[in-house]
């Protein structure tokens, strides 16, 4: 890379920043100095292993991709296809951007996980990672990534809080005069966030170990591995015969 040609890279990166991601790109970072270190990279280092190191010929679906930081990452692993989604614009032009410098080949769109539907097409391995808690409707998230997009994989992440505890086992049913359930730290819980917390006014919801794990069973996800905390590799499975389909709807533009 001549100097010409770094400086170019420089600009361009500070041009499309902000960055959440850091990535390297002709040998520059896009986020030095990102408050969570070396993002998402030092993360990825926790649970790169429950992913297959070939995935030659697979499709696979990121949703939130930001920056692309994991679009690129399976790129490289071999996957035939892999699409990106984001909401936002500014994420996807860095993406896109990133993937031109890589010389990686990505299906960029602009859209919400709630539209996944318009893809028309179910993926080997759909990555969710980071999106969950952004979500005024979290359930429903869960339910049509099952219904229409995840055929067989999908790694999954979200914030949790509250003791690392295990559910205990679930029962059938509960006595609508008995409070107990609901006074255990097993318990599931989901807390609702009103206006900001760390200063982000689209952290809607943070369920804790228990209440996680739940939300991704009733929607038909079994968990085959948890690398680390937040973070779950699951397989679709069989929903249960009381969870409804999810209503065929669509928000935004």
């Amino acid at each position: 890379m001549t100097e010409a040609s770094g400086d170019a890279t420089a600009r361009r990166i500070a041009e499309l920043g902000p960055w959440f991601h850091n990535l390297t790109i002709d040998g520059i970072e896009t986020a030095p100095d990102h408050f969570l270190g070396d993002y998402p990279r030092f993360k990825f280092e926790g649970f790169r292993d429950v992913l297959p190191d070939d995935l030659q010929g697979a499709s696979v679906l990121d949703i939130g991709c930001n920056a692309g930081f994991y679009s690129l990452e399976m790129a490289r692993r071999g996957a035939g296809r892999v699409v990106g989604i984001d909401s936002d614009p500014h994420y996807l032009a860095q993406a896109e951007f990133a993937a031109e410098r890589a010389g990686v080949e990505l299906d960029l769109r602009q859209m919400d996980v709630y539209d996944v539907a318009a893809l028309g097409e179910r993926f080997d391995l759909v990555i969710f990672m980071g999106v969950l808690y952004h979500l005024r409707h979290p359930l429903l998230a869960l339910d049509l990534l099952y219904e229409h997009v995840v055929d067989d994989l999908m790694l999954f992440q979200c914030m949790q809080r509250g003791p690392d505890t295990a559910a205990a086992p679930v029962a059938d049913d509960y006595d609508f005069d008995d409070p107990e359930p609901f006074e255990r730290a097993d318990w599931p819980q989901l807390w609702f966030i009103e206006q900001r917390f760390s200063a982000d006014p689209t952290n809607w919801f943070v369920p804790n170990r228990p209440a996680m794990e739940a939300m991704l069973r009733s929607s038909g996800f079994e968990i085959t591995a948890q690398p680390e905390r937040e973070v779950y590799l699951c397989r679709r499975g069989e929903r249960g015969e009381m969870v409804p389909p999810p209503p065929a709807i669509r928000t935004g533009g």
